[in-house]
């Protein structure tokens, strides 16, 4: 029998790449087992499907036709473990090939024992930043940043480390503090075992993802509204900063998650169970926070599943759902209130795209270089914000977020 770490990475892979399930939706699916070995699966998951271009054309080599996709995710997570994990060969080979139905056992022995001859020296050659990205998502991505596609692509291949807000007035020893004011541990470290995090005095959120909320600056008494807000990053920023919060969220599930997060973190805001492009509130908003639902590929660092789940087709549904949602928010701004509208998503139809279409009654107010210490080149020259993965390479990089603050005439 295969071990409960390679079955756990091995039904992953299926859940994302054949049901096209979200990794965390997926991993929270399986069976009941201990907590290392759901990890350990999870990183062998997730190595895959950041490599998944250049594990297959190792295998490429060895295979004489396409085998079934049980056992080609048996020689993915195989090929994953020899060339990038350091995994004992004779343990990989042997726990791989029992992952699979008998007839395929001496295939799978065969073409590992292979890669493991050649160990990481198999990727050398490879052209790896392209083979790991999907065409749709390299030919888009260059559209919109040209040749930093490349550079993008390379901070893919690496594990995000973990980015956290603080309470005002809190600390996280050992960690690395960015410019724009997010701490930053290696990438791994368990949250949950931190100082502070029972406390309630830290959360998790990307270095870019934190920098929505501080380009709209909530001043205390100021009545804020967070649309579209779980799991609550974003809402808990507003709220520490002493704004009274309405964060709406339309799907039920993600509200009870925001409720918990915001209830460890001992922070107030009023959670509203409602689709954002109908609620009606009885008083307008002095600022507006709007985390549009996005393709997520500015996330592909975190959350590598994304890269193999969306589709060319969904940019511009979801542009469009952007557009409708921004609209609606600005009908609940107050005269001389401002709003920040933000993306997840290195697409330019979700990002730049807008600035074209801003809905009446808005203008720009453009960013200025002193609210981004340290990532002053993350300003576009109309005024927007744009980051990319490879920013901050130095120190780990980001995550890709479009931000634009507005404000209402």
């Amino acid at each position: 029998m295969p071990t409960a770490t390679r079955q756990a990475a091995h039904a992953l892979l299926t859940a994302v790449l054949q049901a096209r399930r979200p990794l965390e939706e997926a991993l929270d699916a399986l069976p009941a087992m201990e907590a290392r070995d759901r990890a350990a699966g999870h990183r062998i998951a997730a190595a895959v499907l950041r490599r998944m271009g250049s594990l297959d054309a190792v295998l490429e080599p060895y295979l004489k036709r396409e085998p079934p996709p049980p056992v080609r995710q048996a020689l993915r997570i195989g090929a994953a473990e020899l060339t990038l994990l350091g995994t004992p060969p004779h343990a990989a080979v042997s726990d791989c090939v029992s992952l699979v139905p008998r007839p395929f056992s001496g295939l799978v022995n065969a073409v590992l024992r292979k890669v493991a001859a050649a160990g990481p020296a198999a990727l050398e050659g490879l052209d790896a930043p392209r083979l790991d990205t999907p065409s749709w998502l390299w030919t888009a991505w260059h559209k919109t940043h040209g040749t930093a596609v490349r550079a993008i692509a390379e901070a893919h291949q690496h594990e995000a480390p973990l980015d956290l807000s603080l309470k005002p007035g809190a600390s996280v020893e050992g960690a690395v503090m960015l410019p724009t004011g997010t701490a930053r541990l290696p990438g791994g470290t368990r949250i949950m075992e931190l100082p502070g995090f029972a406390e309630g005095t830290l959360w998790a959120q990307d270095a870019a993802a934190a920098l929505p909320a501080r380009l709209l600056a909530a001043r205390p008494g100021e009545r804020v509204l967070d649309l579209c807000a779980a799991p609550g990053g974003k809402t808990a920023q507003l709220a520490a900063a002493g704004a009274t919060v309405v964060a709406v969220e339309r799907d039920p599930k993600r509200a009870v998650r925001l409720r918990e997060n915001l209830t460890r973190l001992a922070l107030p805001a009023e959670v509203v169970v409602a689709d954002g492009l109908s609620w009606k509130p009885e008083t307008l908003f002095d600022a507006i926070l709007l985390d549009a639902p996005c393709t997520a590929t500015g996330t592909i660092r975190r959350h590598p599943d994304v890269a193999h789940l969306k589709r060319v087709n969904d940019v511009a549904k979801l542009a469009d759902t952007q557009t409708r949602l921004l609209e609606a928010a600005c009908a609940l701004l107050a005269p001389g209130g401002r709003i920040v509208f933000a993306t997840c998503s290195l697409q330019g139809e979700e990002g730049e795209a807008h600035l074209a279409r801003l809905p009446e009654g808005v203008v720009l107010d453009a960013v200025r270089p002193e609210e981004l210490p340290g990532l002053e080149m993350a300003i576009t020259r109309e005024g927007a914000m744009r980051t990319r993965p490879d920013m901050l390479g130095e120190l780990g990089g980001m995550d890709g977020f479009f931000a634009m603050r507005l404000k209402k005439q």
